[in-house]
């Protein structure tokens, strides 16, 4: 369950601390909803501040305790028709994520009805109006498609009217409304309009349409928003339920996570997650950190090193003194900081309600004067002419084109990325792509492969049989890098060790037909007085300068051979990254890895900004950097490391092959982990976005003409007066341009 977090705020005001917490709220439907939300919220006294995340369903409020209390400002959001989730409420036995789910199923129950419901009232409407009692056949089919499916519109409708604003519910409930209500009307008394020579239309399947194709936009971003808190899910799971634990005899005992106090003595045994931060103090073992450093290669953890919960132990075992346990553990930490990045991006004012806003009032004085003008001035037939201009205007400006000018566009373009290898979550990373004019790249796994790999090797004598002997070497090797060698060396067969020693930190030693060979660092080799060939040195010098790690093979006598490991560069990065740049984007590297290593990335890719040595926050922090100076910044990345970042970007963007935690908190995923993908998101994104506007003109310039038609303002002219049934061709003439312009996205390159 998504929970309110708290925390103290250092700045007093009027002498008393002011208190920060977020909340989870409900009942929003729309990007204008979280302004209502915040407003509500911000006109209280004793809020200092309040923000609304409509991606997260959430709100960050910065309030002084001794003038309202949390209760209170729930209130004043239910007075605004929506609703807070607060620990203060003892009734609340919901979590969040139920809440979610069970209004997700809800609304597909609903749009699944209205659906099935609805296309036999547009197959009516279009094609078979002549037969006996279509009307009252739509009518019995329209009524639980508007009535019920669709009764949240004219409720949250009513809701905004109280509080004098006006969105996308408002222009449903209003054009929908009208449609009905005119139609019923023209079924039960069609003589009201035959005596005055005019035919009684219907718009049943006008208003029907235009539910559904809402309701299914809500299923879809009800979908996306569900997904927020899987990645949270999986960072927890990193620690494990339960530990072993050390007694005071020497005893081994099992409890559970939540028990484990600091000062404890743990027992990790090979493969095991770690539970909490602490110190090793007997024993030593590779511990995979990638969750922190990005880093791949596991690192050697001997007596008095740090380890960290949710890292995992390779093959050795040891024990260790817990330090850090609970929400202070940096596992912990990296959890609070997704949730809080996850809340902290500014609320999306989608472009339709701010048209919404403004156009809704607007039509209703044109529908209002059109009718009040024919009532004053259009004598005889005034009054009927009057309501049919009024319900004419209203539903010409049926917000079906408008409310499809996004979403259509959305799924093209989302559709097409996918058929690209780019997986798109969300309508504002595609949005906001177009913008990025800054990009943050992580090294392992992002610019390289993400893998240690040999890279060269030189041998004094390279036989088969030697290279037999170094294969079986590594394979009883617990040194990470030992399975690269494996991997390169592999089509050699193995051959039986009389004798194997692990030397730590420097490599192994093994017996072989009575001949000593060794495996390791060239340390290894100078203590055991191995002498060095100058070729081999000169070899080892060179690839250490480029920040390869260097394994030296030698007998009992002299050295064999050198092998550089290291992790290589994609293909197709240092292209991506130079036409990243020459479109004008800012590109940094940050990395966990050692400076070294980083600089050698850096010059071979052309990066001139770069950060080594970086741990999550700091990712995070730098990204927040980036945006206080402007930039519109995009992360990318692929461990557990990256998660954080990820979640504080404007557009975060997983690799593929990396981690299915990195995967969750980012918009999108590069399902190749080629960094070519991304310009052509930037350029898809570019496409799409001017589709919506292109979508968005015709939806409005129907309107701009159709409109004061509607209005009657030609008939003083040329005695013109528009058929209600030209009219409804007209809207659902405009919701066919805009889907045909929408699918032509399909075949841009």
């Amino acid at each position: 369950m998504t929970t309110p977090t708290d925390k103290t705020s250092s700045i007093p005001q009027e002498g008393v601390t002011t208190v920060k917490k977020t909340f989870p709220v409900l009942e929003m439907s729309c990007a204008s909803c979280a302004i209502g939300v915040e407003t509500a919220i911000q006109i209280q006294p004793g809020i200092v501040n309040a923000s609304v995340n409509f991606a997260t369903a959430t709100v960050a409020i910065e309030y002084l305790p001794n003038i309202i209390s949390v209760v209170e400002i729930k209130n004043a959001v239910q007075m605004a028709g929506y609703d807070l989730l607060i620990d203060e409420d003892s009734k609340q036995t919901e979590t969040l994520e139920e809440i979610h789910e069970k209004k997700f199923s809800q609304l597909k129950i609903k749009t699944f009805w209205a659906g099935l419901l609805t296309l036999p009232v547009v197959v009516i409407g279009m094609f078979f109006m002549n037969i006996p009692y279509a009307n009252e056949i739509m009518w019995v089919l329209s009524t639980p498609v508007v009535v019920w499916f669709g009764k949240n519109f004219f409720i949250k409708a009513w809701k905004q009217a109280k509080h004098r604003s006006a969105n996308m519910d408002t222009l449903v409930a209003l054009g929908t409304g009208v449609a009905y209500i005119f139609s019923v009307f023209n079924t039960l008394f069609p003589h009201f309009w035959h005596e005055k020579g005019l035919h009684a239309h219907v718009y049943f399947e006008a208003a029907a349409v235009i539910i559904t194709f809402i309701l299914l936009g809500r299923l879809l971003e009800e979908k996306a928003k569900g997904n927020t808190s899987s990645a949270i899910k999986k960072l927890m799971g990193l620690q494990p339920k339960t530990v072993t634990i050390i007694t005071s005899d020497e005893q081994q005992n099992t409890i559970s996570i939540d028990k484990v106090k600091q000062g404890d003595i743990i027992l990790v045994k090979p493969g095991e997650q770690i539970a909490v931060d602490g110190v090793v103090i007997k024993g030593n073992s590779y511990v995979d950190e990638s969750m922190l450093s990005g880093e791949h290669v596991p690192l050697l953890k001997k007596e008095n090193e740090k380890v960290y919960a949710g890292t995992i132990n390779q093959k050795g075992s040891f024990q260790f003194r817990a330090e850090k346990v609970g929400s202070e553990t940096m596992l912990a930490n990296i959890i609070k900081m997704v949730q809080e990045a996850q809340g902290s991006k500014a609320p999306v004012q989608k472009l339709v309600d701010k048209i919404a806003g403004i156009f809704v009032p607007i039509v209703i004085v044109i529908a209002l004067v059109a009718f009040a003008s024919w009532v004053i001035l259009g004598g005889e037939n005034g009054f009927s002419q009057g309501l049919i201009a009024f319900a004419t205007v209203l539903v010409i400006a049926c917000p079906c084109a408008l409310g499809l000018a996004t979403p259509t566009a959305i799924m093209v373009g989302i559709g097409k990325g996918a058929e690209k290898g780019i997986l798109i979550k969300d309508a504002v990373s595609l949005e906001l792509s177009k913008k990025v004019n800054a990009i943050v790249l992580d090294k392992t796994g992002t610019i390289t492969e993400g893998k240690p790999v040999v890279t060269d090797s030189q041998w004094i004598e390279e036989t088969t049989v030697l290279k037999q002997i170094l294969v079986s070497i590594e394979k009883q090797s617990e040194h990470p890098l030992a399975q690269a060698v494996i991997k390169h060396f592999d089509n050699n067969n193995s051959i039986a060790l009389e004798h194997f020693e692990s030397i730590t930190g420097k490599g192994v030693a093994a017996s072989v037909a009575g001949k000593i060979y060794l495996v390791g660092n060239q340390k290894l080799l100078l203590e055991k007085n191995i002498s060095l060939s100058e070729v081999l040195i000169e070899k080892a010098n060179h690839w250490s300068a480029e920040s390869k790690t260097v394994i030296w093979f030698s007998n009992d006598s002299h050295s064999i051979a050198v092998i550089a490991i290291a992790d290589k560069i994609k293909e197709t990065s240092i292209e991506a990254i130079q036409q990243l740049q020459e479109s004008g984007i800012a590109i940094y590297m940050l990395t966990g890895d050692n400076e070294a290593t980083a600089a050698s990335i850096a010059h071979k890719t052309g990066i001139t900004n770069y950060k080594a040595e970086v741990l999550p926050e700091q990712k995070a922090a730098f990204i927040k950097q980036l945006q206080s100076e402007g930039k519109i910044v995009a992360m990318v990345g692929d461990g557990i490391n990256d998660s954080t970042a990820l979640a504080q970007a404007d557009v975060s963007i997983a690799m593929g092959k990396g981690s299915d935690i990195a995967m969750d908190v980012a918009k999108m995923t590069i399902i190749s982990s080629d960094l070519n993908k991304i310009p052509e998101a930037i350029k898809l994104s570019k496409q799409t976005v001017a589709t919506i506007k292109q979508n968005l003109f015709w939806a409005l310039f129907y309107n701009v003409i159709g409109i004061p038609i509607a209005a009657g303002i030609l008939y003083p002219i040329n005695g013109f007066l528009l058929n209600p049934m030209i009219a409804g061709a007209a809207m659902a003439l405009s919701s066919v341009s805009v889907v045909s312009n929408s699918l032509r996205l399909k075949w841009k390159k």
